[in-house]
């Protein structure tokens, strides 16, 4: 057989296997084939064009027969003459590709080195959020390029996930969108974002908090549970409001029992926050003197202090026979009993450390003495609401032995 003839897929079947270590190169002599040839070895059989460019021969290759059919390696290698022809070194592009980066390691570096908007990194509790999204979902491209991705891919991956988990399908386009953004801040990216512009699905706000009868249950419920640890967190949790996050890694230099006070360095807003400790609260704190020297909750992972509430909070609510109340609703419940109690919105915000554009200025000029009166009023209505305000005892928890 001649080297030059009319590829088909059977004459390429057919081609006989060269002895290790040798090689024949076959041309294409279809009026569409463009140059196209074909390289056959021991191993395989590969599709490539030959031109000179920038004033020596370079091979370009297209891909192995038959995972590329013909057809499309006739196309291909048609591509690549008209971009030579305009005076365009297709291997350049290639070359770039190979040191572009991949998706999986835009999001190692956007962990590492991504800054807010005001200048702090992304907390280990983010991180943890990240990475558990895109492991679940994004990690399948993790070897892909970035210039690869194709704008209808994300809209596919939104709608997919979005059939079950609305919430969670916003969620992980917005941290595709941000891996993008990111990649272009840093010049490791250039052209569209592929993820942006995808319409999110709509989102219910969530308004779960303790009502007053369910109080009594959930308080019993904390005293059965045998972590005094995870009991006493959940209840500084709901006697302070204060972020999840912030009750975990409390420590024991922020709090002033004193003055009742507990100054957070830096809180989700990025600004620091001073809490009022009501006296049940702070009675509580007094009580864990001595559980650790840096931190208030203690815990025996790399960080020092717990990290993971939930199995705990699993219990809690099994015994209170409580149903779609989360760590965080906590937080809200303390704010909603203010309402209760007749707090303004301007003190509940101020509490919380809730920021907006048209209250932020209000909170910065307020002290906290309405705010601990608020908050201490509120703690007394959910405690006589549990049915323990009647005691003598901050509450009527025993301390695991």
């Amino acid at each position: 057989m001649t080297n030059h003839f009319n590829f088909t897929k059977p004459k390429l079947e057919s081609l006989p296997c060269p002895e290790s270590g040798e090689r024949i190169t076959y041309h294409d002599t279809h009026k569409n084939a463009a140059g196209l040839q074909l390289r056959s070895t021991s191993t395989a059989k590969t599709f490539f064009i030959q031109r000179r460019m920038d004033g020596k021969p370079e091979r370009m290759t297209i891909g192995r027969f038959p995972d590329v059919s013909i057809e499309n390696a006739r196309k291909e290698a048609a591509r690549l003459t008209a971009l030579i022809a305009q005076g365009i070194n297709p291997l350049n592009d290639v070359r770039a590709l190979k040191t572009e980066t991949t998706l999986q390691e835009l999001f190692d570096n956007f962990l590492e080195h991504r800054r807010n908007r005001r200048g702090a990194y992304l907390s280990e509790r983010t991180k943890q959020g990240y990475r558990y999204d895109f492991g679940l979902y994004l990690s399948k491209w993790g070897n892909r390029k970035l210039s690869q991705f194709k704008d209808t891919e994300f809209g596919r991956l939104h709608a997919e996930i979005g059939k079950h988990h609305p919430v969670t399908a916003n969620r992980v386009i917005a941290l595709a969108s941000s891996l993008f953004s990111y990649a272009g801040e840093q010049r490791l990216f250039k052209g569209p974002n592929p993820a942006m512009g995808i319409r999110k699905f709509s989102e219910n706000k969530r308004d779960r908090f303790l009502q007053s009868d369910e109080l009594p249950a959930f308080f019993q419920s904390l005293a059965e549970e045998p972590s005094q640890t995870f009991r006493d967190y959940f209840l500084i949790s709901l006697l302070t409001g204060a972020r999840r996050s912030n009750v975990l890694a409390m420590q024991w230099r922020e709090i002033n029992l004193d003055r009742a006070e507990w100054r957070i360095p830096t809180t989700k807003n990025g600004t620091p926050q001073t809490v009022t400790l009501s006296p049940q609260a702070v009675e509580i704190l007094r009580q864990r003197i001595g559980c650790d020297d840096a931190w208030v909750f203690p815990g025996t992972g790399k960080t020092g202090h717990i990290m993971e509430p939930k199995k705990a909070w699993k219990r809690v609510l099994e015994r209170a026979g409580l149903e779609d109340l989360r760590i965080h609703d906590l937080r809200r419940t303390l704010g909603s009993w203010q309402a209760k109690s007749g707090a303004s919105l301007v003190i509940i915000g101020k509490s919380l450390n809730h920021q907006s554009p048209s209250t932020t200025a209000i909170y910065a000029r307020l002290d906290q003495d309405p705010v601990r009166e608020s908050v201490n009023k509120a703690v007394d209505a959910m405690l006589e609401a549990g049915g323990l305000i009647e005691t003598a005892q901050v509450l009527p928890l025993k301390r695991k032995v």
